[in-house]
């Protein structure tokens, strides 16, 4: 390894090119900052600080007393992959495709003409509808844009305030995605717990007072456990949020359309940089990958330039078919069976769990019910697939899968009555199996 330098950027830069060049492959360990120092002949502090850069720049990582090591792409997990074969699927975390609209047909519809470069960003007729929708739930002054998504909004909201190290405050458990988005950008994360009602009070103060920079928060059918604020928790979360004005608030509100429960809004008045995101993936689709965001000024004035026209505006056509599918009353009639049948099928397994004695302590809103396990939450996803059920182990969703082994995801959006109750019954059987006898 012949890293070379006599100021902290010399240092920091050759280190980047043997990174570059291949010599130094991701995992690998760099020398101790006093055994380079003296290497080099300069003072420790020299190399603790290009170590640092380094860091900050995503180019290497510390783990404490394993040294600082050269950064490899995080493997993530994802929704949607890795069940195949004759298990029946729970695992997924996708909507039910019965219950979405016919885009292909949408498309055809209204007033469409190829957009050409210096064409506004956003589909006029469709800012018009968002910007009615949101003001509905928003006082504040807000301007509207459009994402591809609600991660795409959400990184790049992030992206536009935060720098790398920042610590953004999430749910515990929380979304997969926001997992890798906060690890891709290098963002540290502070985890708030949830219970029936949302984020706990408690837990976002603690993470504020840790220094958290900017709140990522799923008002409603929280995935993965599909808790939803109350008013009164909704009032408590901005009391606290109302005495940190420079904190980063977003709310993910992606099950809008079709949730059963009403949104109620935690940001303050006094926040000066908020945004609200409403993607329309689970109930128009995820292949139309688009998100309408509302956000103060500044905060729009910042993403705009991130999806300025002539680069990576969200295609024109996509757009044109939400806002036709957004007005359409059979669109509408849709929605409301969906929010339904969501309800339904939740509420059933939960019923079915309760009469095998296994414990959902509040009543799920969304396409997933969370379960927690006085077992090893992986050995119970081993156990059900050998039985043909597919479910998400609970690690995968919280920052720290040594902290909590004890939980499941179980997906719930096409899960009919005999499937909930021949589910409800292996599961129990799998839990009395690796129970202990005197348990």
């Amino acid at each position: 390894m012949r890293i070379s330098g006599t100021t902290a950027g010399e240092i920091a830069g050759s280190v980047r090119d043997l990174v570059a060049s291949g010599e130094l492959a991701p995992r690998a360990v760099l020398p101790p900052v006093r055994a380079l120092a003296a290497e080099l002949g300069v003072n420790r502090n020299t190399v603790a600080l290009a170590y640092r850069r380094l860091v900050e720049a995503g180019v290497a990582e510390t783990r404490g007393r394993g040294g600082t090591v050269i950064a490899a792409v995080p493997q993530l997990a994802r929704e949607g992959v890795g069940v195949g074969g004759a298990l029946i699927d729970l695992a997924s975390g996708n909507p039910d495709p019965e219950l979405l609209p016919d885009i292909l047909a949408a498309a055809r519809r209204g007033r469409y003409s190829q957009p050409l470069y210096g064409m506004p960003a956003v589909d006029a007729g469709l800012a018009e509808w968002a910007c009615a929708d949101f003001a509905e739930d928003i006082e504040q002054p807000f301007r509207t844009l459009v994402a591809h998504g609600a991660v795409d909004a959400t990184e790049r909201l992030l992206n536009a305030h935060l720098a790398r190290g920042d610590v953004v405050a999430v749910e515990d458990p929380c979304f997969l995605a926001s997992i890798g988005t906060l690890r891709l950008n290098g963002y540290r994360s502070a985890p708030v717990g949830v219970d029936g009602a949302g984020m706990r009070p408690d837990a976002l103060r603690a993470a504020l007072e840790e220094g958290a920079r900017a709140v990522v928060c799923t008002p409603r059918a929280h995935n993965p456990t599909g808790a939803s604020l109350t008013e009164e928790r909704a009032a408590d979360l901005r009391a606290i949020l109302a005495g940190h004005p420079q904190v980063l608030v977003i709310e993910d509100d992606h099950f809008s359309a079709v949730s059963a429960r009403p949104y109620h809004r935690i940001t303050p008045s006094t926040t000066a940089r908020w945004a609200l995101v409403r993607s329309v993936s689970k109930f128009l689709g995820p292949d139309l990958r688009l998100a309408l965001v509302a956000a103060d000024t500044e905060t729009t004035v910042r993403l705009e330039a991130r999806l300025s026209a002539g680069t990576t505006w969200v295609s024109h056509l996509l757009q044109h078919i939400a806002h036709e599918l957004l007005l359409d009353t059979a669109v509408h009639e849709l929605h409301e069976r969906a929010r339904e049948a969501y309800a339904r099928r939740s509420g059933r397994l939960v019923e079915r769990l309760h009469a095998q004695g296994i414990e959902v302590p509040s009543r799920p809103d969304g396409l997933n019910v969370w379960v927690e396990l006085d077992v090893d939450g992986r050995s119970v996803v081993d156990a059900l697939a050998q039985r043909g059920w597919a479910v998400r182990p609970g690690h995968l969703f919280v920052r720290d899968p040594a902290t909590h082994q004890g939980a499941i995801r179980v997906t719930s959006s096409t899960l009919s009555a005999s499937q909930a109750e021949a589910f409800a019954a292996e599961f129990a059987a799998v839990l009395g199996d690796l129970r202990p006898a005197n348990g």
